[in-house]
């Protein structure tokens, strides 16, 4: 017996946040995320993101335990900035049952019609600016910092419900072993002469006004990309926060013309060293670890590149990835994935391969029409 039920009381609510933790109990490169981290970022009375959409929890029983979980979301700002009426799906998780799954994503599906939605794509959770994406290949090491991981039996669930692939996302990696290419170094040779250029790292003294600079660079170089959904004032705000917590100023990056802000690189240390040690929770044993294994992060993720697109042939991208490289070496850092690219930004994957990045992983966002 299959029974889907909403996600009302708090019982639901622990068992809707505890079922990864039982799912990926045996699996080496699973990375527990922070129950109360998950909790805030669907609580529609505290999260900004839920001024501007609206989702429904559901759990699914088998015989009375619990064996998979979805969140149904529906983004305004998204589908005014597209002309859209999408409709997505996130946090989904289950056990290898196409049964189970189908259940889940037949309630997801009808929620999302009855709101209007002309089609439903995912995981999106809850939307590109966060996690999203199935893992498609690279299943032999751990996800880095904030990038998704599940086994491969949901490619299969997905695609035999019926879903197609909407687009791939790809993931590079970069040792410090692995010299760039002479055409980086020439052409950041070129850039630091011409004295119209000039760079600088984050000033975390003065991070509220850094943060109208990241939000004003991040919301013109993106908001031309598959998928992208702005944010809110307060979403940054949220963001800014976040980022005091685990940014590293020296990895932050941003590029001038003139007086003009041009480009902003951020790259933030990879703490899923750190969360792995956590097992979802950050008590005083949790602080301990936290502070212990901090120092030994020597893996960084390069989650921001963004530039004007007024300045996208100047060659900015060689410039603040050689500050950043430079910057990161002297700190220890020993590598970097490059992530997440769109399957079809041929630019910034040919970038990434110009400074010695290696493509090891892909993940892939689903689609399908509503009727």
């Amino acid at each position: 017996m299959i029974t889907i039920k909403k996600v009302e009381t708090k019982k639901d609510w622990k068992q809707f946040i505890d079922l990864p933790f039982k799912l990926y109990k045996e699996d080496k490169n699973w990375v527990p995320p922070l129950k109360k981290e998950v909790f805030f970022k669907l609580n529609t009375t505290k999260h900004p993101f839920w001024e501007h959409a609206i989702r429904e929890v559901f759990l699914a029983e088998k015989d009375g335990v619990v064996v998979g979980r979805i969140v149904a979301i529906i983004d305004d700002n998204y589908n005014q900035l597209w002309d859209e009426h999408m409709g997505a799906f996130g946090f989904f998780e289950s056990i290898d049952d196409f049964e189970i799954a189908k259940a889940l994503l037949d309630a997801t599906y009808t929620w999302l019609k009855e709101h209007g939605a002309d089609k439903m794509r995912g995981p999106l959770s809850p939307s590109q600016n966060d996690e999203c994406a199935f893992l498609l290949e690279g299943y032999d090491s751990p996800p880095v910092m904030m990038m998704s991981y599940n086994p491969p039996y949901y490619l299969t669930l997905t695609e035999k419900y019926g879903m197609k692939k909407a687009k791939d996302l790809y993931a590079f990696y970069k040792s410090h072993k692995t010299a760039p290419s002479s055409q980086i170094q020439i052409a950041v040779d070129r850039l630091k002469k011409n004295p119209n250029i000039s760079t600088r790292h984050v000033d975390m003294k003065r991070i509220k006004e850094e943060a109208h600079l990241i939000k004003e660079l991040y919301n013109e170089s993106w908001q031309k990309n598959w998928g992208f959904s702005p944010m809110t004032d307060k979403e940054f705000d949220l963001m800014v926060d976040e980022l005091k917590k685990v940014a590293d100023p020296h990895l932050i990056w941003f590029a001038f013309y003139k007086d003009d802000p041009a480009g902003v690189a951020i790259t933030l240390p990879d703490y899923n060293l750190v969360f792995k040690k956590l097992n979802g929770k950050l008590g005083l044993m949790g602080i301990i670890r936290f502070l212990l294994y901090k120092r030994k992060i020597v893996g960084t993720r390069a989650i921001v590149f963004g530039f004007k697109q007024k300045y996208r042939r100047f060659g900015l991208p060689a410039l603040l990835y050689h500050e950043t490289m430079q910057a990161g070496l002297k700190r220890g850092y020993k590598w970097c994935e490059l992530s997440w690219n769109l399957e079809d930004n041929d630019l910034i994957n040919q970038f990434d391969e110009k400074v010695g990045g290696k493509l090891y992983k892909k993940y892939r966002i689903y689609e399908m029409p509503i009727l």
